[in-house]
């Protein structure tokens, strides 16, 4: 059984190798920009995000439940990977290893930065659990990195249309562009590894050269089989 609590530990020091946080947010071009994002989520404070009550953990409303809704899939892909590369696969090659090691940093970095962002409005870790993969197996941990990835893209291209068009909510949607082409860039590495050439196959790129997108009722339907932390997303924008 893979079921844990995902709390800061060792690998959370680790963003990118020999890169310091503060250093890896500026890379990103986020660092002013978590500064600016902290203080404009402090307005919309809401303690009782980490109070579940029967129907789980809000994640707030407006602006902060879209971020939060972010968040949540972040701390779950930081989980993934941090367990991939701290028990990789029968086989695994050292290339794979290092980028599976440079995915997980760029997880964490996301993840970290949502926290931040989102300071007393963010919800608490998340238990996931990771029961139904075979980190042993290569087949498994690939196929379930498409899912997550292909997952991930298409979460930030539904969620978009949420934010709020305040000052605010286009801070917020610009980070969240940035943070999703990352996330691009791991779906199109993972599926390569699958299958070379199936980068932008059809079943997520579109006719018209667009990707796909998912609600985030869809997109909960999907994870909710990783995340054992109960969330009430009923809070969340509809468009």
């Amino acid at each position: 059984m893979h079921m844990l609590k995902h709390l800061p530990g060792k690998e959370d020091r680790i963003v990118m190798p020999n890169m310091q946080r503060r250093n890896f947010l500026k890379y990103m071009g986020l660092g002013a920009a978590v500064v600016t994002a902290t203080s404009l989520a402090a307005c919309s404070k809401n303690d009782d995000n980490n109070n579940p009550g029967d129907n789980g953990v809000s994640l707030g409303s407006g602006d902060v439940a879209v971020l939060n809704f972010a968040f949540a899939l972040e701390q779950l892909e930081a989980a993934f990977y941090t367990q991939v590369v701290a028990s990789p696969y029968s086989g695994i090659s050292a290339t794979e290893l290092e980028f599976f090691t440079d995915i997980r940093n760029h997880e964490i970095g996301h993840r970290e930065f949502f926290k931040k962002a989102l300071s007393s409005n963010a919800i608490a870790g998340l238990e996931v659990d990771f029961s139904s993969i075979d980190f042993s197996s290569r087949t498994s941990v690939l196929a379930t990195a498409k899912a997550f990835e292909d997952l991930g893209v298409s979460a930030y291209n539904g969620a978009g249309q949420y934010l709020s068009s305040s000052d605010t909510g286009k801070v917020y949607l610009g980070l969240a562009g940035k943070i999703v082409s990352v996330e691009a860039r791991h779906a199109a590495y993972i599926r390569d590894l699958i299958d070379p050439g199936s980068f932008a196959a059809g079943d997520v790129v579109d006719a018209n050269g667009l990707d796909m997108v998912r609600t985030p009722a869809q997109v909960f339907a999907i994870a909710g089989k990783y995340i054992k932390t109960k969330i009430n997303a009923n809070t969340l924008p509809h468009a």
